[in-house]
């Protein structure tokens, strides 16, 4: 029997409780079991006025940037239209069916104003990663640090060559140049001081020019994640323009904060060979942890000539022995480029059988140190043990993390312009990736007794 036409609605009442049409497996309804935002409205007050018109509730706005970057829904006037229409939005966001949506021009007024005042976006996140560790997610031992390149919302064709830009006045009045001109003096500028850009883009000009990313050349941001690699909770994120040294001083930043916000402190860092640098081992060595890292090392000679590592160390007397058991020795002065020199004697060189695969260009060789060489042996040693091993192939966790950022959430590309938004959609980012990880754990299932 053929059933009745559908699409009638013919009925003045209907009963219809929004708790029944949101499944109980459905994700947002895990992540509501395990996001608390009961904190926020106490934390955002001083930052309202007792006066005027009643705002919309900060609860309501940071749920719906949830749902955005939790479905890659990232413009926020789609997001609005979206959380009108669609049912799991209205519940999580605690909307009836009635209730109006906020207007897509809120979400930029507090995010520039309000959300960046207060910080109130990595506040939501260490609280979401306070959830994790409640939930004992977090190791604590072991750290992993890395980062990936995510495109600037800045054509790569529309550039200035040089490092130095005559700004209009109408370029001055965009937001993005304003915070590059005045992070410019700040002690942690967004440029190298000893290397200038190569290109400057006249839009978001604190990004950098770069080839690391998806294109040839483009602008592009740094995503920075420290993570703890026993469940690939990511505990700090941080966003730089894309540069090694400003990715390795981020690496610190992040790891103090992770000990300041949740007295958690590593005992071994596992990242690759761009932070195998010698003031990052010195760094680590310092505070009590042990670099999982392969060693940034250009010692090595393609010429034939003898390499340092063919020189041994004497620690206590501070010289080098050479393969023809010959004394280089330091004067202890740091030179300007911050390295130590051991230098043999002429006379020696002289009378060697040894000078043409040693020094065959110069009248004797001179050996340079770091001062952080020490760590860098240490670290070296360190290559060597099964927990280096084990930390080399826990660490590829946080390569799965970029991937789901990139692939799944479309952190490909930015929308925001300039460091502070980069800021934002990172730490939503992340924010969402360990509600993730959290609402999987609290609402996994008991396991079943085995059938006998």
């Amino acid at each position: 029997m053929m059933g009745a036409p559908v699409g009638r609605q013919d009925r003045l009442f209907y009963e219809f409780d929004l708790e029944d049409m949101v499944a109980g497996d459905h994700l947002l309804r895990r992540i509501d079991t395990a996001l608390n935002l009961s904190w926020l409205r106490g934390e955002m007050k001083p930052h309202y006025s007792h006066l005027g018109c009643p705002s919309v509730c900060p609860d309501l706005m940071i749920r719906m940037l949830l749902i955005g970057y939790c479905y890659s829904i990232r413009s926020e006037r789609r997001l609005c239209q979206e959380v009108k229409m669609n049912l799991a939005y209205r519940w999580f966001c605690g909307l009836g069916l009635e209730d109006k949506v906020p207007h897509h021009s809120t979400f930029s007024v507090n995010r520039h104003g309000r959300f960046r005042e207060s910080d109130i976006l990595r506040k939501v996140f260490e609280e979401v990663v306070c959830g994790c560790m409640t939930a004992g997610l977090v190791g604590g031992e072991g750290f992993a640090v890395d980062a990936s390149v995510i495109e600037a919302d800045a054509s790569r064709f529309q550039r200035i060559e040089g490092p130095e830009v005559d700004w209009t006045d109408e370029q001055r009045s965009s937001r993005p140049v304003r915070e590059y001109l005045v992070a410019l003096d700040n002690e942690n500028p967004p440029i190298n001081p000893t290397q200038k850009p190569k290109a400057i883009s006249p839009t978001d000009p604190a990004a950098a020019w770069t080839t690391r990313g998806r294109h040839k050349v483009m602008f592009g941001y740094s995503l920075n994640y420290l993570i703890d690699m026993e469940n690939a909770v990511i505990l700090d994120v941080e966003a730089t323009p894309t540069r090694i040294s400003k990715e390795v001083d981020a690496t610190e930043t992040m790891i103090e904060r992770t000990e300041e916000r949740f007295a958690l402190k590593p005992d071994r860092l596992a990242g690759d060979v761009a932070y195998g640098t010698g003031e990052m081992l010195g760094w680590l060595v310092d505070h009590d942890i042990d670099p999982h890292i392969p060693v940034w090392d250009k010692a090595k000679r393609g010429d034939g000539t003898f390499s340092r590592t063919d020189f041994i160390y004497d620690k206590a007397r501070d010289l080098y022995i050479c393969p023809g058991a010959k004394l280089l020795k330091t004067t202890g002065r740091l030179h300007s480029d911050n390295i130590y020199r051991y230098i043999a004697s002429k006379h020696d060189c002289d009378a060697c059988p040894l000078k043409p695969k040693c020094c065959p260009n110069t009248p004797a060789r001179r050996i340079p140190r770091s001062p952080n060489e020490a760590a860098r042996d240490m670290t070296r040693a360190l290559m060597e043990t099964e927990a280096y091993a084990l930390s080399s192939g826990e660490r590829k966790k946080i390569e799965a993390l970029f991937g789901e950022a990139k692939h799944i959430l479309s952190m490909a590309r930015l929308r925001l312009r300039g460091l502070t938004g980069a800021h934002d959609e990172f730490l939503l980012t992340a924010t969402v990736q360990n509600l993730k990880r959290l609402a999987n754990h609290t609402t996994r299932p008991p396991p079943q007794p085995m059938m006998t």
